[in-house]
């Protein structure tokens, strides 16, 4: 098996996987998922075996880059593509001068594997993408 993880221009993948996460799986509504914002953001693509199996997108804002949309296939979960995904979004912002911080609102489940990433939790937990609870997280680049 061969698993690729880089920057990619490949939007549509991208957001076919995002549909079938987010909207289909988790019932995010599509007004929210899909929120016009792809444009200007930064994608990273997960492809095993030259299937597309996760992405991640990043927003800056200043001197911080939000990381979101991470998902990968329920098929392939459990194998460390979410944190080699998120590790590949780190590795764009390093690249993007003035940005020195890397932020999040993760899921409060998936909290513990942003924590493997250096990430710390901040904030009350809220309600986000459908009802989802989640937490902010952040750490310096």
């Amino acid at each position: 098996m061969t698993l690729e993880i880089g920057p990619t221009e490949e939007i549509a993948a991208c957001a076919a996987l995002r549909r079938a996460v987010f909207i289909e799986e988790q019932a995010v509504p599509e007004d929210v998922e899909q929120d016009g914002r792809d444009g200007e953001a930064r994608h990273v693509l997960a492809v095993l075996d030259g299937v597309p199996v996760g992405c991640g997108r990043i927003l800056l804002d200043g001197a911080a880059g939000k990381i979101g949309r991470v998902c990968v296939l329920p098929e392939q979960r459990g194998q460390g593509i979410g944190l080699a995904l998120v590790g590949a979004c780190l590795e764009v912002l390093r690249g993007v001068p003035g940005v020195t911080r890397a932020e999040l609102g993760a899921q409060s489940y998936a909290i513990g594997l942003y924590e493997q990433l250096g990430f710390t939790a901040y904030g009350p937990e809220f309600a986000d993408a459908g009802g989802q609870p989640h937490r902010m997280m952040g750490r310096s680049l």
